[in-house]
């Protein structure tokens, strides 16, 4: 046996110890633990106190469909369908195809597409809302996504309802390349479109959002609310360090920070969310109500009085 078949024989004994050694990534997913910053931490007490630490208060990230529970209360809403377009439209391949991404993707999700879209009641308010699932190819948007996104506008226009999105992503996804980067603009005049019939956008900015999503309607709200220690970025830390040759703070990009210099109104922990959203819901849809009695009042007035001056 020549050396080099010695390093390969050891080579293969090392993986298979290390194979015992430590579980596979599905393993890992499997399990009734997770880590934080005190180390393991039950699955089950996590989810008892809404996904965030009972120690450090980190907001782990959660799906879409754990999201509308929290938000609307367990099974209190309905996922909307959303249109399905054309897969892999540009036959992506790297070191594997679109397709099996695609596959993949929804096999770990339960999702069809990265973007939820649901309807549900709070404080007796109907509400259309969005929520992005990072595990599903790391948030990004493709198509399917902005396609989501608009249905969700459309949906809210078609039945007058406020439209909260739970924006998080990592931006417009490569392997659609100038598909998904029109999915900006769309998503956008979607947005403006909603705005012209008055109807409120809230944003709520969770972990992480960055790069397209975050240049595009995750920063058109007229209101942002953030939750605590999340992410919010254009091009990553690094980037913009090694740019601008200057040491960074350590909270960069955080939530807090971002709030700070005017781009979030309001940091709010999970479990405040809904009281918070309700709460402002309230007062923006009153304050619609009386803008739209007051215009009503004015034209009443202006078609009446033609009526008298010919009478």
């Amino acid at each position: 046996m020549n050396w080099l078949t010695k390093i390969k024989v050891f080579g293969d004994k090392i993986k298979k110890n290390l194979k015992k050694k430590f579980p596979t990534k599905e393993e890992i997913a499997n399990s009734d633990w997770t880590s934080c910053c005190s180390g393991p931490l039950l699955k089950k007490d996590l989810e008892n106190n809404l996904w965030c630490c009972p120690k450090c208060s980190k907001h782990h990230r959660i799906s879409c469909r754990q999201r509308f529970n929290i938000f609307f209360g367990k099974d209190n809403y309905e996922i909307l369908e959303t249109p399905q377009p054309t897969e892999d439209p540009l036959n992506w391949k790297d070191t594997k195809t679109y397709k099996q991404r695609l596959v993949e993707a929804r096999k770990k999700t339960g999702q069809n597409c990265a973007v939820m879209i649901a309807k549900g009641q709070i404080n007796g308010i109907q509400i259309t809302a969005g929520a992005v699932n990072f595990d599903y190819i790391g948030g990004s948007f493709g198509a399917a996504e902005s396609e989501a996104f608009i249905y969700g506008v459309q949906h809210a226009i078609d039945n007058a309802t406020p439209f909260c999105f739970f924006a998080s992503g990592g931006g417009q996804r490569m392997f659609e390349s100038p598909i998904a980067l029109a999915g900006m603009t769309r998503t956008t005049l979607a947005v403006n479109e909603l705005k012209k019939n008055n109807l409120p956008y809230i944003v709520i900015c969770v972990d992480p959002l960055a790069g397209g999503l975050s240049a595009s309607f995750a920063m058109l709200g007229d209101v942002q609310f953030a939750e605590p220690g999340s992410l919010i970025a254009f091009a990553g830390k690094r980037v913009i360090q090694a740019t601008v040759k200057e040491e960074l703070s350590s909270d960069f990009q955080t939530a807090e920070f971002v709030m700070r210099h005017g781009f979030v109104d309001k940091v709010v922990n999970r479990k405040d969310l809904t009281n918070e959203v309700g709460k402002l819901l309230e007062i923006l849809l009153k304050k619609n109500s009386e803008v739209n009695s007051e215009l009503s009042n004015e034209t009443s007035t202006n078609t009446e009085q033609p009526t008298k001056a010919a009478s």
